[in-house]
């Protein structure tokens, strides 16, 4: 492919989707010096609409419609190597994903301790505390007595799970910081909250406005107008990971009355453009 490309001295490749299944396509283009744009989805389909063939899917369909996207679109945006957001971003991932496993593991000792004990332990049970209270229980017949080991089993792998919790906690605190970034100086965003900004948003320059970012992550209402009634409604679009970390950070600030903070704009690395969106 790389071959029959060079042929063209004067190239751009465009790939759908570069931030889904194109991304190992167009980074290994990317690597090799190419120029690559990225066409959404959504404008290659409106594209395939108005061709012939009544709209079906078949692979030249699709590079044909990808072509006349890269060659009418403007502001597609040009993809560049990974950099440190990636690494924010699978973080991240992973922080989240040890919230989880941390979660279901507290729920399974819950179930075994209501079992063994009548009316079972307090909803916010730490690793120590269940430890503590698995020590006060000595059941005498075989049922009861595999259900403590199970307990003592799941005790210990939660001991584990918050070691590492703390050992990422610390981990993304520090990639924040040295990103330049001041998020952790908001009310309301902690060490993963910065993160999932940081990795999920990337450049902020490819937002021309407040509105379009606004609008990227699902915060700006939807027209619901009917003639003279004007309203909106709650969008429900929008990229939802970043939506819940701002939807987060406002109901702390709800609740924990503060002097005005940066906005969330603000608050990204210097060298970004300078404008503010709302800190909501």
């Amino acid at each position: 492919m790389l071959a029959l490309g060079r042929r063209h001295p004067e190239r751009i490749w465009a790939v759908e989707g570069c931030n889904g299944i194109g991304r190992h396509v167009a980074q290994r283009l990317v690597a090799d010096g190419e120029t690559v744009v990225d066409v959404l989805p959504k404008l290659s389909a409106r594209a395939r609409v108005f061709a012939t063939g009544h709209g079906r899917e078949t692979d030249p369909v699709d590079a044909h419609s990808v072509a006349v996207v890269a060659l009418r679109a403007k502001g597609l945006r040009q993809v560049v190597a990974d950099d440190a957001t990636v690494v924010l971003r699978l973080l991240v991932d992973r922080r989240d994903e040890l919230g989880q496993a941390r979660t279901d593991l507290v729920n399974r000792i819950h179930k075994l301790l209501l079992e063994l004990l009548p009316g079972g332990a307090k909803t916010f049970l730490s690793a120590d505390q269940a430890r503590a209270l698995l020590a006060t229980i000595r059941p005498h017949d075989l049922v009861g007595r595999t259900r403590r080991r199970l307990a003592s089993e799941l005790i210990g792998e939660l001991i584990q799970i918050d070691k590492k919790i703390k050992t990422a906690k610390q981990e993304l605190t520090d990639l924040v910081n040295d990103s330049g970034s001041s998020l952790l100086e908001l009310n309301g965003i902690g060490p993963s909250g910065a993160a999932r900004l940081l990795g999920d948003i990337g450049d902020i320059r490819r937002f021309t406005s407040r509105g379009h970012f606004a609008s990227w992550n699902g915060t700006a209402p939807l027209d619901a107008s009917s003639g003279d009634q004007q309203r909106h409604r709650l969008s429900r679009a929008g990229n939802r990971r970043i939506n819940r970390v701002l939807h987060i950070m406002a109901i702390v600030q709800l609740r924990h009355d503060n002097q005005v903070a940066p906005t969330t704009a603000a608050a990204l690395p210097r060298a970004r453009p300078q404008w503010k969106p709302s800190g909501r």
